[in-house]
């Protein structure tokens, strides 16, 4: 993961279950799904304490939770895979790939703290992988 192209942290995906971990700035963090259908994820430091958590991942809605604050996102459209940070019905925020052939995303979480937008990052490319799975074994993947 790269800021301005500088790394600042490397996504270690989990090979067996959604999420994975991430070290910035000497700080382990976690992430992980928990229960069936990979709609909630937390987010555990070194100590094993959860310092945020994600709700309803996948629907057109979802939030995530930090620091005693709420935040919103909405999927853009049904057909587009980026997702928004909203304050109201504002976008202020957003998360999408860079190309449909590439690997690379933009993140673009102004109000949120570094291991927080890193949260979010990875539950959203946790979320596309799982679609793509999906999609695979249905048929519909290429």
């Amino acid at each position: 993961m790269t800021d301005q192209g500088r790394e600042i942290a490397t996504w270690d995906k989990s090979t067996w279950k959604s999420g994975g971990e991430f070290t910035l700035g000497g700080h382990r963090f976690r992430v992980k799904a928990s229960g069936w259908g990979g709609s909630h994820y937390s987010m555990v430091d070194d100590a094993g304490t959860q310092v945020a958590s994600a709700d309803r991942v996948g629907r057109k809605r979802w939030t995530v939770s930090a620091g005693g604050q709420t935040y919103n996102f909405r999927r853009r459209s049904f057909w587009s895979s980026e997702e928004e940070l909203v304050l109201g019905d504002t976008a202020v925020g957003s998360i999408r790939k860079t190309s449909f052939w590439g690997n690379s995303v933009a993140v673009e979480l102004p109000t949120l703290a570094s291991a927080l937008q890193l949260f979010v990052l990875a539950v959203v490319l946790s979320k596309w992988d799982a679609e793509a799975s999906a999609a695979a074994a249905s048929g519909g993947g290429g």
